[in-house]
C-alpha cells in the first residue's frame, strides 16, 4: 500500500492533535517544523481535515487546529479516507487502472487481493488516535 504525501501529513497532524493537552489547539506551523514539512502543503492538509469534521480551525492571534471528537473516537481509517480516494467497486488492485476485469469472478489473485485489502481496512479501523499515540 503507497500512500500519498497528503495522507502521511494528515496522520502526523492527527497523531499531533492527538496527544496535544485538551483544550488546546496546534498551529501549522508546530507540526511542519517537527516533521520537517512544507508549511504550505500541510496547511491544505489541515483545511481538509476540517472539511471531513476530523478536525476545528480556530483562526487569529491563538488560533490553531485541533480534534471534533477524543482520540480515542477517530480511527487511522477516518484520516486516511479523507485522502486516499476509495477503491472503485469491483476495481482490480493487479491492473493499472481501476476498472472491472472480464476474469474477476473466477480470479484467485483477486480475491486474495481483496481479502488482503479488507484485512488492511479492518486493521486500520480499529487503531484509534489513542491507541496510536500510547504506543
Amino acid at each position: 500500500m503507497k500512500l500519498q504525501k497528503s495522507t502521511r501529513y494528515a496522520l502526523y497532524a492527527a497523531m499531533e492533535m492527538a496527544g496535544a493537552p485538551s483544550g488546546t489547539t496546534l498551529t501549522v506551523s508546530e507540526v511542519a517544523e517537527k516533521y520537517s514539512l512544507p508549511a504550505n502543503a500541510l496547511a491544505k492538509v489541515f483545511q481538509q481535515l476540517v472539511r471531513s469534521g476530523i478536525a476545528f480551525g480556530t483562526r487569529g492571534a491563538g488560533g490553531g487546529y485541533r480534534l471534533t471528537r477524543t482520540a480515542s473516537e477517530i480511527t487511522v481509517l477516518d484520516v486516511m479516507s479523507a485522502f486516499e480516494p476509495p477503491r472503485h467497486k469491483g476495481g482490480c488492485l493487479l491492473e493499472e487502472q481501476s476498472r472491472n476485469c472480464h476474469l474477476s469472478p473466477m480470479c484467485r489473485l483477486r480475491r486474495l487481493f481483496d481479502e488482503v485489502d479488507n484485512s488492511s481496512r479492518n486493521t486500520l479501523a480499529s487503531i484509534t488516535l489513542g491507541t496510536l499515540i500510547k504506543r
